[in-house]
């Protein structure tokens, strides 16, 4: 199997083993009384991480040998992701869902940022194709997620402020 096919493989389980452990918390938050904001863009968000998943299958070719050291960048996010995922436990989602009368989580990763997972994804998205040699792929996927995560942020920023 090609290292290309192997990587996508694996953040492939790992996506799906993370949005069932996320769909599953938001269903716990919402039965406690959590609401979600700004539903309507979460859409996009899907569309954006399987057209970049799916671009690396069609566009790279197979045989593109890695970047080891940039592999290795992309290992050490995978821990940083879980580093957030334990963080926030319970509370970790993919969509904003805000439980009133809890305190914003300042322990963890989120001692040092504010959207810790924000930016590790920032960084996910453009390094895993430039292990691949992917450079458009990169550029045009993380101007595209920078986009959608500038209006995220403020729109969170004021769900957890309010």
């Amino acid at each position: 199997m090609s290292p290309l096919y192997a990587v996508l493989g694996l953040v492939g389980l790992q996506r799906a083993a993370e949005i069932a452990f996320a769909a599953r918390n938001t269903s716990r938050l919402m039965a406690q009384g959590a609401v979600e904001v700004d539903a309507g863009s979460y859409p996009w968000f899907i569309v954006l991480h399987a057209a970049w998943f799916g671009s690396l299958a069609l566009l790279v070719p197979a045989s593109t040998p890695p970047s080891w050291p940039l592999l290795g960048v992309f290992a050490a996010l995978q821990l940083a992701r879980l580093w957030v995922i334990a963080t926030l436990g319970a509370r970790w989602t993919t969509r904003i869902i805000v439980l009133p009368g809890t305190p914003r989580v300042i322990r963890g990763p989120y001692r040092y940022l504010r959207h810790p997972n924000y930016a590790i994804v920032a960084a996910e998205i453009a390094v895993l194709p430039l292990a691949f040699g992917a450079v458009l792929t990169a550029l045009a996927f993380s101007a595209a997620n920078l986009a959608l995560l500038a209006r995220r942020i403020a729109i969170e920023d004021r769900a957890l402020a309010g």
